[in-house]
C-alpha cells in the first residue's frame, strides 16, 4: 500500500451537534481511508448514528468541518451525499411498501431511456445486486410481504447500486440470519477490494473482530477510544464502551419467595403455535423462556397478556382466574408486557417520552377526568429520574437510542406498579453497554417482589437473569431447569428435542 492510499479519503474533524442547549457530539475528529472498515462503536446514545447521520447528509452539524477526497465536504442533503460518492444503510427500514423491489433499488435515480422509465433496465440491474446478496426473488415483486430479513437484503442492495466509495451500515446484520450475513461480509470483502470505505456499526462485536480494521469508539458524545486494529480483547473494547471495568455482565439475582404469583394451567393458542404449557412463577422471581425460533414463545407470552386469542387453559394471579380476553383487561388485573418490538408495538414514535409514559398512566396524570400538560410532564420527568432514562419529557421518542427508548417503555409499564412483568427479547438491538442497565432493571424488578418472565434468543442471556427456566421446542413444552441445572448444553438438549 502506497502512501497516498493511506491518505484518508473523508476527514472529520471538530464535529459538533447540539440541539437547543443539549450538546450530543463534542467535538468528533475521525479519519476514514479507502479499502478499509472502520468499526464505529458505543453504548446507545453514545452518539454513533448522529455522527453517520452528519457524514451522510441527513442531519447538519452545528460545527466542524469535513472532507471527502480531498474538498471540503458539507452536504445539504441525503441526495447531494450520493451524488457526492457517500451512502448509508439505515438501521431502521425505509422501503416504500407499496412499490416494486426494483423501484425502491432506484428510489430517485430511475433509468430511463427516450424520456421513459426504462423499466427492463431497471429490473435487470436491481436482479444483479439481489444475486449477490443471494437473494432469489423477482425485481417485479412488490415489497410488501416480504420478510424482515430479506426487506433488509433490499435495503443493502439499494445501497450498493449506488456505486458509492463509501458507505456507512448502521447495524446492518440486526434482522438476518446466518447464511445471509455471510453473504453481505462476502461482499464487503469485495468492496473493501474495490477501495471502498466503510463504517461499520454494530452491536455484534464477534461480527467486529471478524471484519474491521479498526476500531473507534464512543461514550456520551465523545471518541474516547481508537484501536488501529479489531484483533483487541472483546473486554477491551466494552470497558471502552461503558467507561468502567467490566467485572461481571449479569448482576447478582435475589432469591425468589415462596410465594406463587403467576400460575399457567394447560394453556394453548388458538392459533396452533403452542400447546398445553403450564408453570408458575413466584414473587421476586426472574422466570426465563427459552428455545429456537418458532418454537411458540412469544405466542405464548402475548397470550397471557391477552394479545392473542387462547384456545384452551388458564392464567392464574394469586389463585384467582384473570385468563384475559384483552391485552386491556391483562393490563388492569396487574400483569404488563414489554413487546418484543419496542418502536412498532410498544411506542408512538414521533410522540414525546411524557407522552408515551401518560398513555399507560391515565389515571395518574388526570385530575377530575381531565388531563393536563403539566401533570404529564411532571409525571414523566420523575419517571425519567427513576429509570435513569437519558432524555427529556418533550423529546420525541424516535430522537432516542434503543436502549433509552426500552427504558422509556419499561418506565411507562412499571409506573402502574404491576405485579408480573413480561419481557419479550429485552435487548434487542441493544448495545452490551446498555444491556448491563437493563438487567439491572430486570434484578431490580424481582428484588421489590414483582414475578418477571424474560423471553429471549440469546441463550447467554437467559441463563444469566433467571432463577429458573421454562424451554420450549415446536410449541410443546420439554422442561423447566432450575439455575443449578441450566447450561447452555442442558438448555440446547431440552430445546431440540
Amino acid at each position: 500500500m502506497t502512501s497516498q492510499d493511506k491518505l484518508p479519503v473523508l476527514t472529520l474533524r471538530g464535529i459538533r451537534k447540539s440541539y437547543g442547549p443539549t450538546e450530543v457530539l463534542h467535538g468528533i475528529d475521525l479519519d476514514v481511508r479507502a479499502g478499509e472498515v472502520v468499526a464505529l462503536l458505543g453504548e446507545n446514545g453514545a452518539g454513533k448514528s448522529t455522527l453517520s447521520h452528519i457524514i451522510a447528509g441527513t442531519i447538519r452539524p452545528s460545527a466542524g468541518d469535513m472532507t471527502w477526497q480531498g474538498a471540503m465536504y458539507a452536504p445539504a442533503s441525503p441526495r447531494q451525499a450520493i451524488d457526492l460518492g457517500v451512502g448509508m444503510i439505515h438501521q431502521e427500514l425505509r422501503l416504500l411498501e407499496h412499490l416494486s423491489i426494483a423501484e425502491n433499488v432506484f428510489v430517485g435515480r430511475t433509468p430511463t431511456k427516450g424520456g421513459i422509465v426504462d423499466r427492463r433496465e431497471m429490473e435487470e440491474r436491481a436482479r444483479k445486486q439481489l444475486q449477490r446478496l443471494g437473494l432469489d426473488v423477482s425485481p417485479a415483486r412488490l415489497v410488501r410481504g416480504l420478510s424482515t430479513a430479506n426487506q433488509q437484503l433490499v435495503e443493502i442492495a439499494k445501497a450498493l447500486a449506488l456505486n458509492a466509495r463509501l458507505l456507512i451500515l448502521d447495524e446492518p446484520t440486526a434482522a438476518l440470519g446466518g447464511q445471509e450475513t455471510e453473504l453481505l461480509f462476502r461482499q464487503i470483502e469485495r468492496l473493501k477490494a474495490d477501495g471502498v470505505a466503510i463504517v461499520y456499526i454494530s452491536h455484534r462485536l464477534d461480527e467486529i473482530r471478524r471484519i474491521a480494521d479498526r476500531i473507534v469508539v464512543m461514550r456520551d458524545g465523545d471518541k474516547v477510544k481508537e484501536f488501529d486494529s479489531a484483533d483487541v480483547p472483546v473486554r477491551s473494547i466494552v470497558e471502552a464502551m461503558v467507561g468502567r471495568s467490566l467485572e461481571r455482565m449479569f448482576p447478582a439475582i435475589p432469591q425468589p419467595a415462596d410465594e406463587v404469583v403467576l400460575s399457567v394451567r394447560g394453556l394453548s393458542g388458538a392459533n396452533g403455535a403452542f400447546r398445553d404449557v403450564g408453570f408458575d412463577v413466584r414473587k421476586g422471581e426472574i422466570f426465563g423462556i427459552a428455545g429456537l425460533i418458532g418454537a411458540g414463545r412469544t405466542e405464548l407470552v402475548r397470550a397471557i397478556t391477552g394479545a392473542d386469542p387462547i384456545a384452551t387453559g388458564q392464567v392464574l394471579l394469586h389463585g384467582r382466574d384473570v385468563t384475559p380476553r384483552s391485552p386491556r383487561q391483562s393490563i388492569r388485573n396487574g400483569v404488563v408486557m414489554v413487546p418484543e418490538d419496542r418502536k412498532l408495538q410498544g411506542l408512538v414514535l414521533g410522540h414525546s417520552i411524557a407522552e408515551n409514559i401518560g398513555y399507560a398512566n391515565r389515571g395518574a396524570v388526570s385530575r377530575g377526568g381531565f388531563v393536563t400538560d403539566g401533570a404529564v410532564m411532571r409525571f414523566a420527568d420523575e419517571q425519567i429520574r427513576r429509570f435513569g432514562v437519558k432524555g427529556r419529557p418533550q423529546q420525541r421518542a424516535d430522537e432516542m437510542s434503543g436502549g433509552n427508548q426500552q427504558k422509556v417503555v419499561l418506565a411507562k409499564w412499571l409506573a402502574r406498579d404491576p405485579q408480573v412483568v413480561v419481557l419479550d427479547e429485552p435487548t434487542r438491538g441493544i448495545d452490551v453497554g446498555a444491556r448491563s442497565a437493563i438487567y439491572e432493571v430486570i434484578v431490580a424488578l424481582a428484588a421489590s417482589g414483582i414475578a418477571v418472565i424474560v423471553v429471549s434468543s440469546d441463550l447467554e442471556e437467559v441463563l444469566g437473569v433467571s432463577n429458573r427456566i421454562l424451554v420450549m421446542a415446536a410449541g410443546r413444552q420439554t422442561g423447566i431447569l432450575d439455575r443449578a441445572d441450566a447450561n447452555d448444553v442442558s438448555v440446547m438438549e431440552l430445546a431440540t428435542r
